[in-house]
């Protein structure tokens, strides 16, 4: 089930339809069809959201809105055949990946990631493809099946893709700025990319720190440019009375700018870290879009 996540504005801002719009297409053609909140709130999902774009980009071709609207419906049991599809193309991209990775052939890898750049948007190919093949180097490394060179090899080839994406995607009229960085003991970058594929999809332009990133370097970071909010990410947990420099480092270097930890080892630091005034990055991407509304709204909170 898709579950409803998004309000009206936020819906209006992410499709370019306006929200009077939304409810004329409701109340008329019966799309999208939105839940509501216990507050009587209409709650729009992802499935909503890709619904009206596609409803849009028709209404631009020229067709009316209400031949539009049925064309839609009528193509979703077409969708969702295309979409079992889509999910056997990702993993045969990811597949590609690591055989390549396995043979240890540099051009064989470059290969296999650019083809797989001809899967959907930048987030999605992150999300379904890179991600899912990082987490498998990761642990094939991990069990001694894969060396350090390889995995060295495969980070550098689809870290330069990701900064290159990100590079393509970032908002020329952003709404925010997010600085991106890694704990100051934490050497992988990847999340840190396909954090800022997600952000640049809601308007939001990122500054990515990279790997490595001290205390003293993101405060001269936050003095220079004023971000409205800075994530950062950690895949270990440091050891307590490192942990408890970072974080204390971290929450003066920030001062008043909401900051965001992410990563696998951020649950573990949940209580000293949300002592210090931080917050914990939620697993979906609706509550992450909730979050960063919540600390920097992107737009105006007037309810339907």
């Amino acid at each position: 089930m898709s579950t409803g996540r998004y309000r009206i504005q936020s819906v209006a801002e992410m499709t370019g339809v306006s929200a009077a719009t939304l409810r004329a297409w409701e109340r008329r053609y019966g799309l999208p069809a939105p839940r509501r909140s216990s507050s009587a709130y209409r709650l729009y999902s992802d499935r909503d959201v890709e619904r009206i774009r596609r409803v849009r980009e028709l209404c631009e071709a020229g067709m009316a809105p209400s031949e539009a609207a049925r064309t839609v419906l009528a193509t979703d049991d077409e969708t969702a055949a295309a979409a079992r599809v889509e999910a056997d193309n990702d993993e045969l991209a990811v597949q590609r990946i690591l055989e390549a990775v396995d043979h240890f052939d540099p051009d064989r890898i470059e290969a296999a990631v650019k083809s797989s750049l001809f899967l959907g948007p930048a987030v999605t190919v992150f999300e379904r493809v890179f991600s899912p093949a990082l987490v498998q180097i990761g642990d094939r490394w991990a069990q001694g099946n894969l060396s350090v060179a390889q995995e060295h090899l495969a980070a550098e080839i689809l870290g330069s893709t990701m900064r290159f994406l990100l590079r393509l995607v970032q908002p020329e009229h952003a709404r925010r700025q997010v600085v991106l960085a890694c704990f100051a003991d934490e050497e992988h970058t990847g999340p840190l990319y396909g954090v800022g594929l997600r952000l640049a999809t809601w308007s939001i332009k990122s500054i990515v720190l990279g790997a490595r990133t001290p205390p003293e370097a993101m405060r001269h970071m936050i003095d220079q440019l004023r971000p409205d909010i800075v994530g950062l990410s950690a895949t270990v947990v440091p050891a307590p009375d490192r942990l408890r420099a970072l974080l204390d480092g971290y929450a003066e270097a920030c001062g008043d700018t909401p900051w965001i930890v992410g990563g696998l080892a951020a649950e573990a630091m949940r209580e000293p870290l949300l002592a210090r005034g931080g917050h914990i990055a939620p697993t979906t991407k609706e509550q992450l879009h909730e979050l960063i509304q919540s600390l920097c709204p992107l737009e105006s909170a007037t309810g339907d």
